[in-house]
């Protein structure tokens, strides 16, 4: 699949989550090329329906794009519930287990997901897998013995690297920390997985989303598909 096809889906995926958002509501606004898509045709919405609703976003590119509709942004800790937050996922299994972190905006994404009555993600079909894992699994670490986390990483045979930007300097988050990509292939055991990364000191938090997720939307060539995690 070419990049202009796989936009197409993502695009499709995303108007279909729009459509979840009405008036009134608080809106949890994830980050990434599928969420942009979703942010443009609710900026369309609120121009020509007079759609109104609250966004928390989950990044400031995010916001800034959000902002430039006249989407109203506020600060999480000012809202009292999120309705529902739509983000996008690099994988996502048959279990509803997924790995985001792909654009480095893991902390803020899973703070606002643990905080939504509803969580949705939109992704193209290449993201839903068998088993999670191919993707690399991104680790947010702070810098301050960074390279020592990334010792104990190797240790345990997790492949770790430190993403680099385009000058070769650690990427930073949000929060100004650094970022590990787990190569890992498959991850058959992700329970064991996350609370092993979470309990190792210097990691903030890790790119698993367990048994979060709602629904998926699906960008599909014969139309966005909905996949329903029952167990939810």
């Amino acid at each position: 699949m070419d990049k202009a096809q796989q936009d197409a889906l993502k695009k499709a995926a995303g108007i279909e989550a729009a459509k979840l958002i009405r008036s009134g509501m608080i809106a949890g606004l994830g980050t990434g090329s599928t969420v942009r898509f979703l942010v443009d045709e609710l900026g369309r919405r609120v121009k020509e329906e007079g759609l109104e609703f609250t966004g928390v976003t989950t990044s400031r590119r995010t916001q800034e794009q959000a902002e430039g509709y006249g989407i109203k942004i506020v600060d999480i800790d000012d809202v009292d519930h999120i309705d529902v937050t739509i983000d996008g996922a690099d994988e996502v299994d048959k279990n509803f287990n997924g790995i985001k972190g792909g654009g480095a905006a893991l902390l803020w994404e899973k703070i606002v997901a643990t905080n939504s009555n509803k969580i949705v993600w939109i992704v193209d079909e290449s993201k839903v897998v068998d088993t999670i894992g191919k993707f690399p699994l991104p680790v947010e670490v702070i810098p301050f013995g960074a390279g020592q986390v990334i010792k104990k990483f190797e240790s345990r045979g997790y492949k770790p690297v430190l993403r680099l930007d385009a000058e070769g300097q650690p990427v930073r988050t949000d929060e100004n920390n650094y970022v590990v990509d787990l190569h890992l292939e498959r991850i058959d055991h992700p329970e064991d997985l996350a609370e092993d990364l979470i309990t190792t000191v210097g990691v903030v938090e890790h790119g698993l989303f367990l048994h979060m997720v709602d629904q998926v939307i699906v960008g599909d060539p014969n139309g966005p598909r909905v996949m329903t995690n029952s167990n939810k």
